[in-house]
């Protein structure tokens, strides 16, 4: 599908095609959310080096979204914290303290724990996670089983258009899932929009406020 044929899906059709497995978010004909009426403490894990880029824009749209309900929300701009990779020497042994003292132990990691919601905005970088956003990811080694049974939401951003283009970051995405025994309640997948201008133009930023307000 290229992004032409994509458009013409528009409003609710294109959110549908969005936004999986939760049926736009009112699985629950009670409540109208999967929260079930309930605040939420969610944490975006923003995995973009530039500010003011793609997907850092869809971060700051869920969070108006989120927060206009009442959710609480925790920001961590992975590009811009200090922050190191996973070195597999399993000092932590699954259960922490990871042998690293820096922001993703100090700061990130007990928000995550409490978290009722994960949120992964990443650029998409050769088919995958940004290296920010992947390096946290790989440091959730050292909590992985406190970590599960968590509610997850991935929104990504890309230059290109074509039916394949996000197709392996969204297996690994459904992969992390399926391991941390999260609930996906959502993805916005934003093609076409390589610059600012080009995703301020389209209709994803509403999409991921929407997203975030309807939780």
């Amino acid at each position: 599908m290229n992004r032409r044929d994509f458009i013409k899906l528009g409003g609710l059709g294109a959110m549908a095609f969005l936004v999986s497995k939760c049926s736009f978010l009112v699985a629950d004909s009670k409540t109208g959310s999967i929260s079930g009426g309930k605040k939420m403490k969610i944490v975006v894990i923003a995995g973009s080096p530039h500010k003011a880029g793609t997907s850092a824009l869809l971060a700051d749209k869920f969070i108006a979204g989120a927060e206009s309900k009442g959710h609480e929300c925790f920001r961590f701009n992975a590009a811009f914290e200090d922050t190191h990779p996973c070195l597999g020497c399993d000092h932590c042994g699954m259960n922490g303290p990871c042998v690293y003292n820096d922001a993703i132990s100090t700061k990130l990691m007990p928000k995550m724990l409490e978290a009722d919601m994960i949120v992964l905005a990443t650029p998409l970088y050769y088919f995958g996670f940004s290296a920010q956003i992947k390096t946290v990811i790989d440091r959730f080694y050292s909590r992985t089983g406190s970590l599960h049974n968590k509610k997850s939401i991935l929104m990504a951003t890309a230059w290109d258009s074509k039916d394949w283009t996000m197709s392996s970051l969204v297996q690994h995405y459904e992969t992390l899932v399926k391991y941390m025994n999260w609930q996906d309640c959502g993805k916005v997948l934003a093609v076409g929009c390589g610059t600012r201008s080009m995703i301020e133009s389209s209709e994803f930023p509403e999409i991921a406020f929407n997203l975030g307000k309807s939780i």
